[in-house]
């Protein structure tokens, strides 16, 4: 029987100035560990610490534009685009455009902060 996700649970971001997580389905809101789906908004200037996580993680930009930063240089993925980063890819997000960014995140296995492996 299909079951409804009523609402997400706001969860603490890394990275400076805040950005807005709200996760509706992982570890969080769910209990679901093999799989996480967040919404994402982040403001412009946004830049979170450089990590290595043990988890894939892909990743739809709704608006604005989104810079993943990595180990072989870095893309600038826009509105309407999705980027896939592996599990161990050391990677950086950042939203330096005007306006920020609003993406949905989905990884796998579910986000978990000791799992990021953050700088």
């Amino acid at each position: 029987m299909p079951r409804l996700i009523e609402n997400a649970s706001r969860v603490t971001a890394a990275g400076e100035p805040p950005k807005t997580i709200d996760e509706y389905v992982g570890r969080v809101n769910t209990g679901d560990t093999g799989l996480s789906v967040a919404h994402m908004r982040s403001p412009s200037g946004w830049a979170e610490p450089g990590q290595r996580p043990e988890f894939a993680e892909y990743t739809l930009v709704l608006r604005g534009a989104l810079r993943v930063e990595h180990e072989a240089g870095e893309l600038t993925v826009t509105a309407g685009q999705a980027v896939h980063t592996a599990s161990g890819e050391w990677v950086r997000y950042s939203s330096p455009g005007p306006g920020g960014a609003e993406y949905v995140a989905v990884c796998l296995p579910a986000f978990d902060l000791d799992a990021a492996h953050r700088d």
